[in-house]
């Protein structure tokens, strides 16, 4: 399977949506863990990184950091 590629500050889609109405976030920190805020109520979640990478459909908006 092909390894997902997301960056600092992109926009993503999720699988699920979130309960306010919107599956769109935006990636505010990365590391061991990955943090998330929702685009549509800011309500900001933290998932591992493998948690994040199989929940993750694809990347909207990319900040495009190399």
């Amino acid at each position: 399977m092909q390894q997902k590629e997301f960056h600092l500050n992109d926009e993503v889609e999720m699988k699920k949506q979130h309960p306010c109405g919107t599956n769109r976030w935006k990636i505010i920190r990365m590391g061991a863990d990955i943090r998330i805020k929702c685009m549509g109520c800011q309500h900001s979640v933290m998932l591992t990184r493998a948690e994040f990478s199989k929940k993750m459909k694809k990347v909207l908006v990319s900040n495009g950091e190399a």
